[in-house]
């Protein structure tokens, strides 16, 4: 893909604040790296604060300097605690350390002529930018990837209604309210904070995350050294890569796992998280010799890994609609891989698949569902690739980071119009109503139609 074109008007300065950033495993830290570059090729003055690697286990931290420019970026990298994230006392060390000295550094240091982007990473790390700018003059937008405190809910580590559940709403809604804008990844999302906040919804854009268009390409599976490797050239293959979090259905691809173990297909899963564990435990209960649980796999070896496979899988866990969206769907589209989506009945991603035939979706917890429509694309074996090649259409068209770099860019000129030249004539996703994607189903001829 050809880099953005800069603009050559003044552009407002930016720093963006999250807790993981590349060359660190968490897929936001990546993102937020490409979308650095992105902006600093368009002419912003770019500035990172962030840790050092610590999302995935020890074997996956890289070293990397404290300080450093890179792609035209600033990195500043803080010393902070790095216990283990699966344990609620290590996470929250971890992200104190890193909060707390920020907290210092905003009121202090932070500069006026600077839009500062706040991410969910750790999740209350916006409350900063609005307790700053009740103070001095602070601009800031929120980039909302998971909500919280409805995340934690969800997960049971605090109650609905209780005091803690009750404070952090009170700050959400002060933090939104302060927010010149706020960035959310889907229009449940969007509904979400603006039902409960009472945000005006011209404030708060849909912006969907991205994937490499230039790394990530489709290949094809018998030319694979990781499909090789694994013995997954000739089965069919199923592959789910990512964080095996509390936030993914997992119970609905090891029960089809387990009704197709007589049949010539394979589940694997690739990654690290709270319930990798609990995985490797029932694949051993159930006897899944069909499936396989491999470790996070170096970046450098996505592009082989992310396609040794016939079909990828993306679930999202029951009631998380609005508070989480899987942006593996992004990397699995670049790919060209066709999508078993695992989802609610009424949820983005089913749309989103359906809408564009770029793959087939199951209801969570129906493994049954989720094996016959594994059966439906081994039987059709054209079809299949017909709907992996519109997936690569759907991603090119969608999903690059030209293209949502550039309603990144519409916002943060939105927040700073003092700074930066004339408004472009990029629109958000705020102007519309409804999922904005278009329909690219006859981008590619089925085969079989």
């Amino acid at each position: 893909m050809p880099d953005p074109i800069p603009n050559t008007t003044p552009q407002p300065k930016v720093l963006i604040l999250n807790q993981f950033y590349a060359p660190d495993v968490a897929s936001t830290g990546h993102l937020l790296h490409e979308l650095a570059t992105d902006l600093a090729k368009r002419g912003f003055g770019v500035k990172v604060i962030t840790c050092r690697p610590s999302y995935g286990p020890p074997e996956t931290w890289v070293d990397c300097p404290l300080r450093e420019t890179k792609d035209g970026v600033s990195v500043r990298r803080m010393l902070t605690t790095r216990f283990s994230k699966d344990r609620m006392l290590g996470r929250a060390l971890n992200s104190a350390t890193f909060v707390l000295p920020l907290m210092l550094r905003m009121l202090f240091a932070s500069r006026k002529d600077t839009v500062h982007l706040y991410t969910t990473n750790p999740p209350f790390l916006g409350v900063i930018g609005s307790l700053v700018s009740l103070i001095r003059a602070h601009r800031y937008v929120l980039l909302l990837h998971d909500a919280y405190p409805q995340m934690a809910v969800w997960v049971g580590k605090i109650r609905k209604g209780g005091i803690i559940d009750r404070l952090w709403h009170f700050a959400n809604r002060v933090t939104y309210g302060r927010a010149s804008h706020t960035i959310v990844l889907c229009e449940a999302a969007k509904k979400l904070v603006c039902e409960t906040y009472g945000v005006d919804p011209q404030r708060v854009h849909v912006i969907h995350n991205w994937a490499d268009a230039n790394e990530l390409r489709p290949r094809p599976k018998h030319d694979n050294s990781f499909a090789k490797q694994h013995g997954l050239v000739q089965p069919f293959t199923l592959l789910y890569s990512g964080n095996l979090g509390l936030y993914y259905d997992f119970e609905t691809p090891l029960g089809a796992a387990e009704i197709l173990r007589d049949e010539n297909v394979r589940l694997v899963l690739i990654g690290a998280g709270g319930r990798r564990q609990w995985i490797a435990d029932e694949i051993k209960r159930r006897k899944l010799t069909n499936t396989i649980l491999l470790p996070y796999q170096p970046i450098e070896r996505l592009p082989e890994s992310l396609t040794a496979c016939d079909a990828s899988l993306v679930s999202i866990a029951r009631g998380i609609e609005g508070i989480s969206f899987p942006s593996k769907l992004y990397s699995t589209l670049s790919v060209g891989k066709p999508v078993l989506a695992i989802s609610e009945e009424d949820s983005e991603l089913r749309q989103m698949v359906e809408d564009n035939d770029v793959g087939l979706w199951s209801k969570v917890g129906d493994p049954r569902a989720l094996a016959q429509n594994i059966r439906e694309m081994i039987k059709d074996p054209q079809r299949t690739l017909a709907r992996g090649a519109r997936a690569r259409a759907f991603f090119e068209a969608n999903f690059t980071i030209e293209a949502s770099g550039s309603k990144y860019a519409e916002v943060l000129r939105l927040a700073a119009p003092d700074l930066a030249g004339p408004r472009s004539t990029h629109a958000t996703d705020s102007d519309q109503s409804g999922p904005s994607l278009p329909d690219t189903r006859d981008a590619v001829r089925d085969p079989a139609a």
